[in-house]
């Protein structure tokens, strides 16, 4: 799991966050915080978090969103299909979007959202029952960053997958 710097903060979508000034370069994702974020915040549909320096609360450095999701049992690979029940839909959490502001890209502010979504994701994963984490990426390079942190990809697809006994063991001591 990346560090946690003092200086950065993640916290829950407000008000007075800057949608309209955050730019990463995606467009569909730029849209999302500007346009839906908030909706689907007061709808109850997304989790939406927000990266920020302390000294600058209004800024938005990049952000993730989290929701519930299922997973046909047929499409977990089965490196991940001893770790979650045998149910015909398996209980998931998506990190639905995770964007970084073009102007801090290269900074590693990805690996401190993911980190900080991980952790979320478990600490709910018993209350809400969820056996993975699950992320739809929009395109290869995404794929890579998150093959990277241990995500293994579902067959034919840009959707990959995290159970939670791995991330168990990157969030406990």
């Amino acid at each position: 799991m990346v560090a946690s710097r003092p200086d950065l903060k993640i916290e829950a979508l407000a008000s007075h966050h800057d949608r309209d000034g955050f730019a990463c370069g995606v467009d569909s994702l730029d849209r999302y915080l500007r346009a839906q974020a908030s909706q689907d915040v007061r709808r109850k549909a997304n989790g939406v978090f927000i990266l920020i320096e302390s000294d600058k609360p209004d800024v938005v450095l990049g952000y993730y969103t989290l929701c519930a999701t299922g997973v046909t049992q047929g499409d977990v690979p089965a490196a991940a299909r001893k770790y979650i029940p045998r149910y015909p839909l398996v209980s998931a959490t998506l990190v639905g979007r995770l964007a970084v502001s073009e102007a801090r890209q290269g900074e590693r502010l990805g690996a401190m959202l993911l980190a900080d979504a991980m952790r979320r994701a478990y600490a709910s994963a018993a209350t809400v029952g969820s056996s993975m984490l699950v992320v739809d990426v929009i395109s290869e390079r995404a794929a890579a960053f998150y093959e990277g942190n241990g995500f293994v990809r579902l067959p034919d697809s840009l959707r990959l997958v995290l159970p939670m006994h791995a991330i168990q063991r990157l969030v406990e001591p």
